[in-house]
Parts: structure tokens; C-alpha cells; sequence
């Protein structure tokens, strides 16, 4: 199956890259470690959304394709998004 991932997606993704060098340019410039963490604990928050994200566009493709297919057991499907969440922390 391939996936389609949305633009939404790819925009939130570039995004934390922007954030990421935003911390690297922190870090370069000898900025406080506090606001570094800060900065770091941001792009982390943008990441975790991103997946979950990523996740629950996943679960409704497979869902939708599943059901096109004339399967009824969704139920695995919706254990095997959560267990990638769980996975992921």
C-alpha cells in the first residue's frame, strides 16, 4: 500500500526542521542553556504532534482501504496505530 502523506504533514515537518536550526543557531551564538532547552522541548512537543499526526492519517487510509476491500476487522488495525504511539515515547 503506498501512503499519501499530506501536505499539512510535510508543512509541520519543515517546520521543526526551521526550529531545529533555530536551536543550532542558539547554540552557535552561546545562548543559556535554559533557552536552548526551551527551544528543544518546543521542536520536541511540534515532533510528538507531527507523529501523532502522521499516525491518525495512517490509521484512516488503512481503515478506508480495509473497508474498500470488504474487511470488517478494523480492530487490528486501530491496535497497531497505538501501539506505534506507545512505541514512540
Amino acid at each position: 500500500m503506498e501512503y499519501n502523506y499530506t501536505d499539512s504533514l510535510k508543512t509541520r515537518l519543515r517546520r521543526i526542521e526551521g526550529q531545529v536550526r533555530g536551536v543550532l543557531r542558539l547554540m552557535d551564538e552561546g545562548k543559556p542553556c535554559k533557552e536552548v532547552v526551551a527551544q528543544l522541548s518546543a521542536v520536541r512537543n511540534a515532533s510528538d504532534r507531527a507523529l501523532a499526526q502522521m499516525v491518525a492519517e495512517n490509521l484512516q487510509q488503512c481503515i478506508m482501504a480495509e473497508q474498500e476491500a470488504g474487511g470488517k476487522d478494523t480492530d487490528k488495525l486501530v491496535k497497531e496505530a497505538i501501539e506505534l504511539l506507545v512505541k514512540s515515547r
